[in-house]
């Protein structure tokens, strides 16, 4: 995603941008999530969807920041969970503070910033290659499900991989991304949570929508596409059959300064329409 305030939602603003820069993309972004099964066996729990305003930003806010900013505007918040080119340090971020803001009526989305696509220029903490793709995304998928579950995020709850640019009309790249997704989003079910997906209209959201092969591919996601329309409906680029039933998020604006009850913060907006975290 965009990082409001101190730099991508999950890369640091400069790198975010090189990245854009590279796919030379109108940017759009998203994740959106939809019921997904593991097998005939296994008992999911009820899905908890959030319709309405969402914000994120970097760091997550203090508790006492949180409650000044419940009033109404936004009711969800999204919190960078973990992943190796995670940017921003986050000491807000424990299980207490997620039972807190729980508690004062917020809605969380977790967002995992794992791999990055080979392709993708700049300096990354963990990029994925042709060979590793399956195995890290299995690690990485495995992880987020221990961060989340440790900050009392449950099963059943959506987790969403944040996925930067790249150039999709790279083969190779693009069959590493893919696999590398499968694998997490496999991880992810494993343990009976959703998987969600961020990224942006123009390339790595793209690359999940317009796949053929939906094997494996996350339920929901949530696409970037800036054009300060709050809306996950009438600017949906793709297919009006993919991502329905409670599943699509939209990115709509970024690096917003707003002051709620004393507390200002740069936030993106979203308009959400999707599963986010069970706690308590």
């Amino acid at each position: 995603m965009s990082r409001a305030g101190s730099g991508s939602h999950r890369l640091s603003k400069r790198n975010r941008y090189v990245a854009w820069g590279v796919a030379g993309a109108v940017v759009a972004a998203g994740a959106a999530f939809a019921a997904t099964s593991a097998s005939a066996a296994t008992t999911w729990p009820a899905q908890k969807t959030f319709t309405g305003r969402a914000f994120d930003t970097c760091t997550a806010p203090s508790v006492a920041a949180m409650k000044a900013w419940h009033t109404g505007f936004y009711g969800a918040a999204a919190v960078y969970i973990g992943g190796k080119n995670r940017g921003c340090a986050q000491p807000n971020l424990t299980r207490s503070w997620v039972t807190s803001v729980n508690s004062q009526g917020w809605k969380l989305i977790p967002l995992y910033v794992g791999a990055q696509p080979p392709c993708q220029t700049g300096t990354r903490n963990e990029k994925m290659t042709t060979s590793n793709a399956a195995s890290l995304g299995a690690a990485d998928g495995k992880d987020a499900v221990a961060k989340a579950s440790a900050l009392g995020m449950k099963a059943g709850s959506a987790l969403y991989l944040d996925m930067e640019p790249y150039d999709i009309k790279n083969a190779s790249c693009n069959k590493a991304v893919l696999t590398y997704v499968r694998a997490f989003d496999k991880a992810l079910r494993a343990k009976t949570y959703r998987a969600g997906y961020y990224g942006f209209s123009s390339s790595s959201a793209a690359a999940i929508a317009t796949e053929k092969d939906r094997t494996d591919l996350p339920g929901n996601l949530w696409y970037a596409k800036w054009d300060k329309v709050n809306t996950t409906t009438s600017d949906w680029p793709w297919s009006k059959s993919l991502y329905t039933n409670h599943s699509r998020a939209h990115q709509y604006m970024v690096n917003s300064k707003e002051t709620r009850g004393g507390y200002t913060i740069t936030v993106d907006r979203n308009a959400w329409d999707a599963p986010v975290a069970l706690v308590g």
